[in-house]
């Protein structure tokens, strides 16, 4: 029977973006300038996206599933330095459960068409989703086992968004654009499926 196998590189390259969107959840800590407004400019969205589109859906996927895993055992790398099962509670938990979906999605519509505009339409579908997910997850929140703040309503959440999302959308394209460009020096999500071994 066949069975498919990440090799050591893919797996290693995995691991780099598990530790990039670690990073990327707290580059306020290291570059205190990167807040605009009062508003963190955080990295995490960018390389769930990157995820995709450079290491293709499946690998993607993975990788943000394992980032996902690690802060819940305790490691501190969601923002905040937080981590922990506990933040499963927390209203923003839908943001880092959507990076799973965010890199499978963008990475698969790359896999289908690769073209300077799909890789940019492709990551900010995958910032759509973030969105869409993380929002309506911080909307039940608050409604069924978060304290909400008063007078809360679906609008007033989605209002929250507006904030983060021109440089969430700026993010994107950028992600989009990067990935291109590294397609066009041999590192795509092609290179990581054709690296998988049948055994």
């Amino acid at each position: 029977m066949n069975n498919t196998k990440w090799t050591s590189l893919n797996l290693t390259f995995g691991a780099l973006f598990v530790a990039l969107t670690a990073i990327g959840a707290n580059i306020t800590s290291i570059a205190p300038f990167l807040v605009v407004g009062g508003v963190p400019i955080t990295l995490q969205t960018f390389f769930a996206v990157l995820a995709g589109l450079v290491l293709g859906s499946r690998l993607g996927a993975f990788s943000m599933f394992v980032y996902m895993v690690l802060g819940l055992a305790g490691a501190p790398v969601f923002a905040h330095f937080k981590g922990g099962i506990s933040t499963i509670l927390s209203p923003t938990f839908g943001f880092i459960l959507s990076f799973i979906l965010v890199a499978y999605i963008a990475g698969k519509i790359i896999e289908q068409k690769r073209s300077y505009k799909m890789y940019i339409v492709s990551g900010l579908i995958g910032m759509t989703i973030n969105y869409i997910l993380g929002t309506n997850w911080m909307y039940a929140a608050y409604l069924f086992w978060f304290e909400a703040p008063a007078d809360l309503t679906y609008s007033m959440v989605w209002m929250w968004m507006i904030a983060p999302l021109p440089k969430d959308i700026i993010l994107s394209i950028l992600a989009g654009m990067f990935a291109f460009r590294l397609s066009k020096h041999g590192i795509t999500s092609n290179k990581f499926i054709s690296n998988r071994r049948i055994v």
